[in-house]
């Protein structure tokens, strides 16, 4: 019986093929300086900018450079805070969630949402299969929620998005999966996992026990991991066959 179906976000839920690098890194420089602005703003005026985003820099680098490693996930506001006390920026300023309330995320220029995915989110709601989001996003996923409600899609998953900042692991690291099997009610077995990303999503979810579909739509992931999906898609309306092979009769009375 299928209970639940679990969609990474980025390149699977969110096209990022419109992204362009160079508008990203001017975006992300606006973001520091309006962190800047809130240190000055409450008295840290000693507070060395060029410091502050170079520290910023390096240890994002080098979160992710470790997260490869160990799968242990960063976390933007954490780096945030560290490269601010760096800078010099008083102890009484380093809270997190002010810092990145300051910092002010919002959809990312370039990205959209892949044009099926309202109607076949709401064919698994209403045949009352469990959805929900698991990413590998750095952002707390009240950050991600931001811009997941402003593409229309926060009410199509009210209980479960989880993103790897909050739970502390990055998949394919089993922990990030028991989350969010523990958050949808279901088992393994009961679970269909979909993503782009062959290490991450396919073999992270079928080392959990669930079913894993690739989404070939976007980039490939990492190539050389060996992982063999369960399925292939190129559009979230072949999930629904994929599905229709997988569980008969789970559509009910919307088939």
């Amino acid at each position: 019986m299928l209970k639940a179906v679990l969609f990474d976000l980025d390149n699977t839920l969110l096209d990022w093929s419109g992204f362009i690098r160079e508008t990203w890194e001017t975006s992300e420089a606006k973001r520091l300086r309006r962190v800047m602005d809130y240190f000055h703003g409450e008295g840290a005026t000693q507070t060395d900018e060029a410091t502050f985003l170079v520290e910023y820099q390096q240890r994002t680098h080098l979160a992710w450079q470790q997260a490869f490693v160990n799968l242990h996930a960063p976390n933007v506001g954490r780096v945030l805070v560290e490269a601010a006390a760096a800078a010099g920026v008083p102890s009484r300023l380093l809270n997190p969630r002010r810092c990145l309330e300051a910092y002010d995320w919002g959809a990312v220029d370039g990205t959209v949402i892949f044009p099926e995915v309202p109607e076949v989110l709401t064919i698994l709601n209403e045949a009352g299969i469990r959805i929900g989001i698991v990413t590998n996003a750095y952002q707390p996923m009240w950050m991600r929620d931001i811009e997941i409600d402003a593409f229309g899609l926060l009410d199509f998953f009210p209980t479960c998005r989880i993103s790897a900042a909050d739970v502390g692991y990055l998949k394919p690291h089993p922990e990030i999966f028991r989350a969010a099997l523990e958050c949808v009610g279901a088992r393994p077995e009961e679970t269909v996992f979909v993503g782009d990303d062959l290490e991450a999503d396919i073999a992270g979810s079928q080392a959990a026990g669930m079913h894993a579909v690739l989404r070939t739509a976007a980039r490939q992931g990492n190539p050389n991991t060996g992982a063999t999906p369960d399925g292939v898609i190129q559009s979230l309306h072949d999930l629904l066959l994929l599905l229709d092979t997988w569980f008969a009769g789970w559509r009910g009375e919307t088939a």
